[in-house]
């Protein structure tokens, strides 16, 4: 037991001996009242403890302000609405060591920017923001994914227009990631990049948004993010000399390098110095110093897909039903940790593009599969980590106000630290054994000493017993009685009164169950505090009602609660009790935090080593689910045998498999066919797979090899958009239009039914003028249309190849008609089929007469506007020749053929080659005829 100083509990409180028997036990926060947090301070007033970036200390200065018609951020972890014996507690609060390099003397002041002046209804602002502040919590306590990002985003000016920084911080993760590059007119890398990190807030200069004179990056931002809160800031805080200082102050030594890469990246310099500014307001709070992670990505390091891309692909949400898990997140996602599920949310979203990099993924995925016991040992460690990234953000920061809840998040977090440490010797077992480099790297990562260190230092302070539980009065439990006894006494004291006043409350209400003849117990919440719960027939209770001695009554079906007046009493002393409890507790855990921040920056690699390790479990699982195969990395997008990931967790059966087959000689592919036979699933299919590859999963097919694509662009949509007030076509036009401007050479380009919005003769003008367009890129690009004619093309540009789907033709007994049966199989060559969208009306309800006059229509129009194409002699033998060179060039670049096989093969090359001449004089000899 952990109290032997104090009385054992009284027989009748069953309930919480069995809670306290089993040691201090945890749940994810314990407030008592919902609180806001301080507003922002009016012009001329200076909040105490105030800090910004070093040598900005003038009184003047101005404060970031959020836009017109927004009001000051609630929060929960700093509050300024308390009880009298929660202000007279919080007023004794002193912070032993409270100093930090980055603090300043004052704050700065409101600032009124132009916008002020504008119509706040045009301004495209939401009049909220989001709550700050948290403390770490489990996979099962919080969404993984709800938004938490602040992004600060700045645009050079004048010749440096199109050079953007910007400096992002996720305020559950204590990481700062800066980016700069330059992007074009469109913006389309910003964009994209924001659509990633899915931001609960974007900070942009006040210069920006000058009512009548807004920079187009802010026009498209605000488009894009109708439903993201916007702040403005005066374009003075964004100052790279004051960026590179936050950064050498808060920078943890292990990632010190980032500064090599970023002393001359200007914007992103400038970016940071306003986020971290921004940032220190909301929060109330400062980061200790070298506490923070801080990277640098360049643009160029993953694959880019844009938003409506990912909505298309359903790569997260599901466009039917956005609770569904039918998306491509859902078919992986099988991680045990939030940090792992937002590692695999966002490599989906930007996928890798470095063949090394892949290939040691796989190469652990395929280690987890062959052996067993690794995939099992692994799993069972890592599904019992807390979220190490938010655990890390909530320790790195300083409150400048010590309150109440400051401190039992403090407290909460340090047995969340204790618990996470704990598992650092179960992984390194589970680990030993492993064979591939990336795993035996995450391995050797674990024998860092400061784990230890860390460790031996909590247990000085902290119980062997204390660890993290669920359950709001495990959660009492556990903080309450964290700290080893003789360590202080007057806590050893305050203590003992919680331990009386708790059995008090149990022996009361057992009294009050004799009195009564009542079947009474003890209940507990973080709202109410000790209640009383009973579960009888009302017919069993005098007169059909409880005694007037209790009160606050509910009743779900047999269920009673309610409490006493005597029971609120004793809650009351109850709480003083504990704030007594928690403020000398919290003295002694920052006492504690002083000494091992210098180490705490192991717990960094921790956390990336526990994200990774999950995702690839992850990717392991969902391979043991279905027949997922090894992808392989060449110039060639080759699948053999490949399905839709998605549709087979939908579908009963396993969905219709085809092959692929793109190379650099052949890389246009027009696939036509009948509505409904899987020309759209087939080109998701192909994107999904190609996402799946690079980021490091097995793939659904029996064979695939794919060429590392730096872009994925889709136009499969039909739907208007109201908000933008566009029609179909003039929506297609604009997603063909941004594919056509930032397309190259090593993009996936996946194009259904271009032109369908407009008239016929205009639709197919369109797709031939973008399709010579992509034929002039060697992007690999997939064409999808009904529009037969521009199957021709393949006369001119031989690297068009054109497929079909593949439908039977059944007779219906019981209709006397004809019907269509879809096959789902794609074949070389065009489409056979002809008027099937007349076919598809007639199986519908559309009268027999509409379909009847329908059908004399088409056969006149036809007659008048199709000509026969032939192709002549020289053609045929351009095209033989340019395949023949395309398979040898091929051939020389990835064949791993032994000397015979590969003589075999270009034996079979030239038999082909020489195959097509008869059949070119046979075109000869019938255009003569």
């Amino acid at each position: 037991m952990l109290r032997p100083e104090m009385s054992p509990p009284s027989p009748s409180a069953s309930a919480l001996a069995e809670a306290r028997s089993q040691g201090p036990r945890c749940n994810f926060g314990f407030q008592e009242t919902p609180q806001s947090r301080p507003s922002a301070q009016p012009s001329g007033s200076t909040p105490p403890g105030t800090s910004g970036a070093a040598g900005d200390r003038s009184s003047s200065s101005s404060l970031p302000q959020h836009p017109p018609g927004a009001r000051p951020a609630q929060g929960s972890y700093f509050k300024n609405k308390r009880s009298h014996a929660e202000n007279t507690f919080a007023s004794n609060f002193t912070l032993g060591t409270s100093s930090s390099s980055v603090r300043d003397s004052n704050y700065p002041q409101i600032l009124k920017t132009p916008l002020s002046a504008g119509n706040p209804q045009k301004s495209g602002y939401k009049s909220w923001t989001p709550q700050m502040g948290y403390s770490a919590t489990s996979s099962s306590a919080v969404s993984a994914h709800s938004p938490s990002v602040i992004v600060a985003v700045v645009e050079g000016r004048g010749f440096a227009r199109g050079e953007i920084g910007m400096a992002s911080i996720d305020l559950k993760s204590p990481q700062i990631i800066l980016s700069q590059f330059a992007d074009n007119t469109t913006y389309a890398k910003v964009i994209t990049k924001l659509k990633i990190l899915s931001p609960l807030e974007i900070i942009m200069s006040n210069t920006a948004c000058v009512v009548g004179n807004s920079t187009k990056l802010f026009t498209l931002i605000t488009e894009n993010f109708k439903n993201v809160n916007f702040t403005t800031i005066q374009r003075k805080y964004f100052n790279e000399t004051k960026g590179l200082e936050y950064i050498e102050q808060l920078c943890i030594a292990e990632f010190s390098t980032v500064l090599m890469e970023v002393q001359s990246k200007y914007y992103c310099l400038a970016a940071v110095a306003a986020l971290l500014k921004y940032v220190e307001f909301i929060q109330n709070s400062v980061y200790a110093p070298k506490s923070l992670k801080i990277c640098f990505q360049g643009s160029e390091q993953t694959a880019m897909i844009d938003s409506s891309s990912a909505q298309n692909l359903e790569l997260l949400i599901n466009n039917q039903d956005s609770r569904s898990n039918h998306t491509l997140f859902g078919v992986l996602n099988y991680t045990k940790t939030p940090g792992g599920s937002r590692r695999l949310r966002s490599n989906i979203l930007e996928p890798l593009v470095d063949v090394e990099t892949i290939n040691m993924r796989l190469d652990c995925v395929q280690e987890l599969l062959q052996d067993e016991e690794l995939f099992f040992g692994l799993q069972s460690v890592i599904a019992r980590f807390l979220d190490t990234e938010q655990l890390l953000s909530v320790l790195v920061q300083i409150p400048k106000q010590d309150t109440v809840n400051a401190a039992e998040s403090k407290i909460t977090n340090l047995i969340y630290l204790k618990h996470t440490l704990e598992l650092v010797d179960p992984l390194k077992i589970a680990l030993k054994n492993c064979n591939t480099p990336l795993l035996r790297a995450y391995c050797g990562s674990l024998e860092d000493k400061r784990f230890g260190i860390i460790l031996d230092k909590i247990k000085t302070v902290i119980n062997d017993d204390a660890r993290y539980m669920k359950g709001c009065l495990n959660m009492r439990t556990q903080k309450c009685y964290a700290v080893r006894s003789n360590i202080n006494e007057f806590l050893d004291i305050a203590r003992r009164t919680y331990t009386e006043i708790v059995d008090d409350i149990a022996g009361m209400i057992s009294q009050l169950a004799e009195k009564y003849s009542l079947p009474l117990r003890t209940s507990f919440s973080s709202a109410r505090g000790f209640f009383i719960q009973m579960t009888t027939d009302c017919t069993a209770l005098p007169n059909d009602q409880l005694p007037s001695e209790f009160i606050k009554i509910s009743k779900v079906k047999n269920s009673y609660s309610f409490t006493s007046a005597d029971l609120i009493k004793m809650n009351e002393r109850c709480q003083e009790s504990l704030r007594e409890i928690y403020h000398m507790t919290y003295m002694i855990v920052c006492k504690l935090l002083s000494e091992i921040y210098e180490h705490i920056h192991c717990l960094y690699k921790l956390s990336d080593t526990v994200s990774m390790l999950d995702m690839l479990l992850s990717f392991a699982h969902a391979c043991t689910l279905s027949d997922y195969v090894r992808p392989e990395f060449t110039d060639t997008l080759a699948i053999k045998q490949g399905w839709h990931p998605i549709l087979e967790k939908i579908s009963v059966e396993k969905p219709v498999a085809n092959n692929t087959y793109i190379t650099e000689g052949s890389n246009f592919l027009i696939i036509t066919g009948p509505n409904m036979s899987g020309k759209s699933t087939y080109l998701k299919q192909i994107a999904l797979c190609q996402i799946m590859a690079q980021i490091g999963s097995y793939v659904p097919a029996e064979y695939s090899s794919f060429r590392i694509t730096e872009q994925i662009f889709t136009r499969i949509s039909t739907d208007d958009d109201i908000e933008t007030n566009s029609s179909t076509f003039m929506k297609e036009m604009k997603e063909i239009a941004y594919i056509l401007h930032n397309a190259n050479d090593k993009s996936l380009i996946l194009i259904d039914e271009l032109g369908r919005g407009t008239n016929t003769e205009e639709g197919i003008g369109i797709c031939y003028a973008v399709c010579e367009y992509l034929l002039s890129l060697k992007a690999f690009t997939l064409f999808a249309t009904h529009f037969l004619e521009l199957c021709h093309i393949d006369v001119l540009y031989p690297n068009v190849e054109n497929m079909y789907f593949e439908v039977q033709h059944v007779k219906n007994t019981s209709r006397n008609k004809e019907a269509i049966l879809y096959t789902y199989k794609l074949s070389k060559g065009l489409t056979e089929e002809k008027n099937y969208g007349l076919k598809a009306a007639e199986v519908s309800s559309l009268p027999p007469s509409i379909v009847l006059d329908a059908k004399e229509i088409t056969t006149q129009i036809t007659r008048q506007i199709l000509q026969n194409q032939r192709n002549t002699p020289e053609m045929e033998r351009q095209r033989a020749v340019y395949h023949l060179a395309t398979r040898l060039v091929q051939a020389a670049r990835n064949s791993q053929l032994d000397p015979d096989s590969l003589r075999t093969y270009l034996s079979n090359l030239k038999k082909k080659y020489e195959a097509d001449f008869p059949r070119s004089e046979q075109v000869s000899g019938e255009t003569e005829e």
